[in-house]
Parts: C-alpha cells; sequence; structure tokens
C-alpha cells in the first residue's frame, strides 16, 4: 500500500469518505483540500459494470469538455501536402510525415500530448505501435485522430477534446479541469463526461452500468459522487 503524506492524510479528515456527495458538493470538497503549490488537476473516476475482456464492452472514444482542461495541448499530426499545411494553420505543435516517423523511433521523440494522422499515413505510423500504443498516443479511428480532417481534429483537442477508455479493471479515469476552475465550469465538464459514457453503454453490458463515481484533485483523496442526483442513470439517456 502506498503511503500518504500529512497533506493527503489531513485532507481526509476533512469530510465524510463514506457520503455520496451531490456533484458541486464533490467539486467544492475537492477544490478546498487542493492546497499544493500547484495548479492541480482534477480527475473524474468512473467504475462501470462492462467487462473489459470482452470487445463488445470495450469503451473508448473522446469527449469534448466545454471548458477545456486547462492545458496546453500539445499536438503532433501526421500528414503531408495539403492536409500537413492544413494542420499547421490550425495550430498543430508538431507536423511530418516520414520524417516524424524516424524522429520517434530513432530518437524516442514523444513531446506530444495527441497524435492525429491522415489514413494515408497510417502503414507508416502503424510501425510505431510498440512506442505510441502503451502510450495512449496511437491514432485510431474511434477516437478522430485518423481522420482527412486533421485541421478541425487539431482544433478540437486544442480546445478541450479528451479521450477516454476502459482500463483492464473496468475504470474509466477522464481529466476535467484544474482546481483553479469555478465550480459551475468543473460540474459542467463532469456532466458532459458522464453524458459520454451514458451514451457510450455497450448493449451487451448487464446489471448496474454505473457503479461508482469519484472526483481527486492531483495530490488528494477521491470525493465520492452520488450522479442520480443530476440524473436517472439506469439506462442511457434518449
Amino acid at each position: 500500500m502506498p503511503r500518504h503524506g500529512k497533506k493527503y492524510i489531513d485532507a481526509t479528515r476533512r469530510f465524510d469518505r463514506q457520503h455520496l456527495h451531490a456533484p458541486a458538493e464533490g467539486v467544492e470538497v475537492v477544490k478546498s483540500i487542493a492546497k499544493h503549490n500547484f495548479d492541480e488537476t482534477v480527475e473524474a473516476a468512473f467504475r462501470l459494470g462492462v467487462d473489459p475482456r470482452k470487445a463488445d464492452q470495450m469503451i473508448r472514444g473522446t469527449v469534448s469538455l466545454p471548458n477545456g482542461t486547462g492545458k496546453a495541448v500539445r499536438v503532433a499530426v501526421f500528414a503531408t501536402g495539403d492536409a500537413a499545411r492544413e494542420a499547421q494553420q490550425a495550430g498543430a505543435d508538431i507536423v511530418g510525415a516520414d520524417d516524424l516517423v524516424a524522429r520517434i523511433q530513432n530518437e524516442n521523440f514523444l513531446d506530444f500530448d495527441v497524435a492525429i494522422a491522415t489514413p494515408d499515413l497510417m502503414g507508416q505510423v502503424g510501425r510505431l505501435g510498440r512506442v505510441l500504443g502503451p502510450r495512449g498516443l496511437m491514432p485510431n479511428p474511434k477516437t478522430g485522430t485518423v481522420t482527412p480532417d486533421v485541421g478541425r481534429a487539431v482544433q478540437e483537442f486544442k480546445a478541450g477534446k479528451v479521450e477516454y477508455r476502459t482500463d483492464r479493471y473496468g475504470n474509466v479515469h477522464v481529466p476535467i479541469g484544474k482546481a483553479s476552475f469555478d465550480t459551475a465550469a468543473l460540474v459542467q465538464n463532469y456532466q458532459a463526461v458522464l453524458d459520454e459514457l451514458i451514451r457510450a453503454k455497450p448493449a451487451a453490458a448487464k446489471g448496474r452500468y454505473l457503479k461508482g463515481v469519484s472526483v481527486a484533485s492531483t495530490m488528494g483523496p477521491g470525493v465520492r459522487i452520488d450522479p442520480t442526483k443530476t440524473r436517472d442513470l439506469l439506462e442511457p439517456a434518449v
């Protein structure tokens, strides 16, 4: 078991860890205990009733946060010709093709948060699977990172689109902003993620879908959230 510092232990004593908070109430608690000397990221964790060992119950996609993440996102784009110019005009930080593939292979260059590729370059990008895959950076059509419309994709990720996917335990972790955000902005981002996960519920998932939710800052303990305070989660929204 990891050993926690005095600030973490003190934070756990400042609220009831078993209480199911309304979203705004829970966010207020997280903000009140995020007292380190940097602007901590606030993350929402969802424990889902899915079996991630089964392909038809794996959840993966993207969601646009209405208030962004509060983080400057570095975007790399694999493209040539007009698509490369479009990516540059949209604000991509790194644009390349074979040269970028070689740089990643030979120099282990990974100074970016999102990788986008045009479909015609996936043959070359595919060679980077062992490098990009484990880091969650491999372009994928399911997340909109393999697309001919690279300019739009760059703009969306720069504006606050984030990826989500179930881990091997059926959990989904998504950043929803910074501790410096006001409560309303964090709750709006949280709600956008919640709505997306409800929409993405696999048809094969049986029983209770949303088993638990918590929010936490980078260095703080998890605060349990009762999402039923905002809507019924037994079935996807229609």
